[in-house]
């Protein structure tokens, strides 16, 4: 008998939530057959058989959240596709050799990616690392302990009579990790202004002015089109612009990517935003399109506020959030008049973007967004 885990399905997160089984204990499967459809990182994506045979027991019910590299389901003898996963976790598990390793066997070293990476962040060898996991494999905590760096579960909070308590699922829970990561990860800081559309010649799409004038800005100022690699103290500048959009949909809030768009024409930007925006509110993301991007936009004034300061994403470093347009009182020629205008809100990463590129980099934008057309 195998025992299947549930895969890395290229999202970067750790786990999953099954939504529906599409086998039962006793059915035969064939290769690349549908088992299961999980959500995660805000995509709904379906788990393939690995090999033929026939399903002898499901790990988890709908609704249960599993980590990567956890029974999924167990399989008779079948005929494998590749290389069938074993019933230890060597398939999910880095297995680094250590030279000499007198001290512990080196099956002791098995270690699941994370804990080894920070392991080797942190300059500690892990035949020093006591596993807690199944056969002594070493999880994040383990490493943690091991660095004397607390690994505190936040104080449970009992919810209050005629309340509900609700886990987060899905995009709510990928929100979650993402906003944690930022909170721990990015110097933020976050300058604001207004761009006056009083001269647009008619107010056409929104949304494909900002993104024009975010590929205009990017051109002026390419300091803020980066990634941060906090690990080596570097920056990556990048000479393709791949913009995450925020959606917002009743799961909650998914951000896909708009892959490559310096050179896309406003026809083909409006058929992109119109694509990912759709794919969004039906879950249909791919999980490749959620991932990678360079650069971030939140235009929340579709729903309602002025200025904010949204959170960057890492390794990005900056995402512009725009409010909404309303008409203010300005003072043109002398005399006051009504003019509508955008606020603009650009959240930049301090640690490697200077406050006069993420300010070169606004006023690009203003000047983009204040074209007639």
């Amino acid at each position: 008998m195998g025992t299947f885990k549930l895969p890395d399905l290229g999202e970067g997160l750790a786990e999953a939530e099954i939504l529906e089984w599409h086998v039962k204990p006793g059915d035969h499967v064939v290769a690349d057959q549908p088992m299961v459809s999980v959500e995660t990182a805000k995509a709904v994506v379906e788990v393939p058989a690995p090999f033929s045979g026939t399903v002898t027991a499901l790990h988890g019910a709908v609704g249960d959240v599993l980590a990567t590299g956890s029974p999924l389901v167990d399989f008779d003898s079948g005929t494998v596709v590749g290389r069938m996963p074993s019933t230890r976790e060597e398939e999910f598990v880095d297995l680094g050799l250590a030279a000499a390793p007198a001290a512990r066997d080196v099956s002791r070293l098995r270690a699941v990616p994370v804990a080894r990476a920070l392991a080797k962040r942190l300059d500690l060898d892990l035949r020093d690392i006591e596993g807690s996991g199944s056969d002594g494999l070493i999880r994040l905590d383990d490493v943690l302990e091991r660095a004397g760096i607390a690994s505190r579960k936040p104080a449970r909070v009992e919810a209050a009579p005629g309340s509900t308590a609700e886990p987060l699922r899905g995009a709510r829970r990928a929100m979650a990790h993402s906003m944690s990561a930022s909170r721990d990860q990015v110097a933020g800081s976050t300058v604001c202004d207004d761009a006056d559309l009083h001269g647009w010649t008619h107010r056409g799409d929104y949304m494909v002015r900002i993104v024009r004038a975010m590929i205009a800005a990017c051109a002026a100022e390419p300091a803020l089109n980066a990634w941060y690699d906090s690990a080596r103290n570097s920056r990556i500048l990048l000479d393709h612009i791949d913009l995450a959009i925020a959606v917002d949909t009743d799961g909650g809030l998914i951000v896909p990517v708009l892959r490559d768009i310096r050179d896309k024409t406003a026809v083909e930007l409006r058929t992109a935003i119109a694509a990912q925006k759709e794919a969004a509110r039906r879950r249909s993301v791919q999980p490749a399109d959620l991932r990678d991007f360079t650069l971030m936009l939140s235009n929340f004034g579709t729903l309602a506020g002025r200025y904010a300061i949204p959170l960057v994403v890492p390794p990005a470093v900056a995402i512009l959030g725009t409010g909404l347009v309303r008409e203010d009182a300005v003072v043109a020629a002398g005399a006051v008049a009504a003019h509508r205008r955008m606020p603009l809100s650009l959240t930049f990463d301090h640690r490697c973007v200077t406050g006069g590129e993420a300010c070169r980099f606004l006023a690009a934008i203003i000047a983009d967004l204040e074209k007639p057309d």
